[in-house]
């Protein structure tokens, strides 16, 4: 279980009860994006994923403390220009007419996800430097979701990528390649190794189709542990050699933001049934989905409350496994199972660490209709 820190436990016994917020750090996220970026070898340009958390406050912070952000819908876009970001990737497979448009005027770069999507570009009567996203045949590195080397509907079919560039629309220059393939790798080493084999083969394909290569995006990818303290090693990464006139994008979201979020969530009844503990909180997957859409057991940290007001005896469970589930009507709506307490009681708080990436941004809000939780910004 991780520590709380002082500065987050202090604003969490400030909230009233029944206590539910998240709390994200914005010394925290500018930390970790001084560590990434003192880890990046030359002519690597450093966007923020939005898709991890688009926080106003946290978008705002990482617009500013790395090169710029990338972004996957109109909605991210209005973020990243209203973040004054200086630099905008737009990338996803599903760009309407519309969002192709707004990104141009914005000046964001698109990364483009097919034939028929440039067709669609040239098709407004717009000109752009584009890169072509491409799902490559085989990319040797691993994580928790693979977006390339499998049928995906990201990007163009490595095998279809001749037929494409020779039809692509003369209004739209190929700049480069965007070849995302993971999310979520622990293996510092092995995404060094991986951008190192996306710089080469992305030379080799632009010189074999006649291309002026200027920019190579290998996307995201680095990784966090969610059932420990492990991250991506990111060292390695400065010993990948960017050649001259090529710039290397990366494009963080999950290793950025992760740490600098917290959410706690108030025991609002603990009880036993069918010979398991349940710690019943305020709170739940409609907040924070990812252990139930990944299928593990997030950590949490016991935040003591003291003050007991109530009339009737406190309920407290000691010395036992304890699963932490949320107030939602399923049998889903669960954060842990059996981590074990020393003690527990109704009112203390659940504080649950690394969720400042994929949490709120990809739950169901409003399924049963609950309270959002507060959002304190340190």
């Amino acid at each position: 279980m991780a520590e709380i820190p002082a500065h987050v436990a202090r604003a969490l016994r400030r909230l009233p009860a029944p206590a539910c917020a998240y709390v994200y750090d914005t010394a925290a996220l500018r930390a970790r994006a001084e560590r990434l970026r003192a880890a990046l070898p030359q002519r690597t340009t450093l966007l923020y994923a939005v898709k991890a958390n688009g926080h106003p406050d946290v978008v705002r912070t990482l617009a500013a403390a790395c090169d710029g952000l990338e972004v996957a819908s109109g909605g991210e876009l209005q973020l990243a220009v209203a973040a004054g970001a200086r630099r905008i990737a737009f990338g996803g497979p599903a760009k309407t007419d519309a969002e192709l448009a707004a990104a141009v005027r914005a000046g964001a770069l698109l990364n483009v996800e097919s034939l028929f999507e440039a067709q669609r570009l040239a098709g407004l009567g717009l000109r752009a430097d584009i890169c072509l996203r491409v799902n490559r045949a085989a990319v040797a590195v691993t994580g928790s979701h693979a977006m390339t080397g499998t049928p995906t509907p990201f990007g163009i079919d490595e095998n279809q990528l001749a037929t494409v560039l020779a039809a692509i629309p003369d209004s739209l220059t190929v700049i480069g390649f965007h070849l995302h393939a993971v999310s979520n790798n622990l293996d510092g080493a092995a995404h060094a190794a991986f951008l190192t084999d996306a710089i080469g083969w992305s030379r080799q394909t632009a010189a074999r189709h006649g291309l002026h290569l200027r920019v190579v995006n290998a996307g995201g990818g680095l990784g966090v542990d969610y059932t420990g303290e492990a991250s991506a090693d990111v060292t390695p990464l400065s010993r990948v050699a960017v050649p001259e006139g090529v710039e290397l994008i990366l494009e963080p979201g999950r290793y950025l933001a992760a740490d600098a979020g917290h959410y706690a969530a108030e025991v609002i009844d603990l009880k036993s049934t069918h010979g398991r503990t349940f710690a019943v909180l305020r709170g739940g997957t409609h907040h924070f989905r990812l252990p139930a859409a990944w299928g593990y057991s997030h950590p949490f940290t016991i935040l003591p409350v003291d003050t007991w007001q109530r009339p009737y005896p406190r309920p407290q469970v000691t010395d036992t496994p304890v699963d932490a589930v949320g107030e939602l009507c399923t049998p889903r709506d669960v954060l842990t199972r059996g981590q074990h307490v020393t003690r527990l009681r109704a009112g203390d708080l659940l504080v649950f660490a690394r969720t400042g990436a994929y949490g709120w941004d990809i739950s169901h809000h409003d399924f049963l209709r609950h309270p959002a939780p507060d959002f304190l910004i340190l």
